[in-house]
């Protein structure tokens, strides 16, 4: 079996020496540094043009990177989950607790007593 001759054989569409002058010129542009926390650098590039954003995801690590190399801003605070009961704590006191409490308490004793049992 003799293989075929095909004269474009291993390249694609559109494959082929594209220079700045198929493409036209690059648009001017500026590298900015961002820092994080975690010592990472970041370098991002912007259009000269462009409103360049004080602050970036670094990408190692997730954290906020800001373009000051001496003050990176902190990792922010992660709030453990609380449960409905540790709300419920923090906005009723010890006392404020027994006292809601004697009173359904009390509540449903009368009920009890003349019979109103609501199920």
């Amino acid at each position: 079996m003799a293989g075929g001759g095909n004269a474009i054989r291993g390249s694609r569409v559109g494959a082929g020496p594209m220079g700045e002058a198929e493409r036209g010129e690059a648009a001017p542009r500026q590298a900015v540094s961002y820092y994080c926390s975690h010592e990472h650098r970041v370098v991002v590039a912007f259009s000269v043009e462009a409103t360049v954003p004080d602050s970036w995801d670094c990408p190692k690590c997730g954290l906020p990177a800001s373009r000051d190399s001496e003050n990176p801003p902190p990792a922010p605070k992660i709030e453990p989950y609380k449960t409905h009961l540790a709300y419920v704590k923090e906005r009723r006191s010890d006392k404020e607790a027994e006292d809601i409490l004697d009173e359904a308490l009390s509540l449903l004793r009368s009920r009890r007593a003349s019979g109103d049992l609501i199920f």
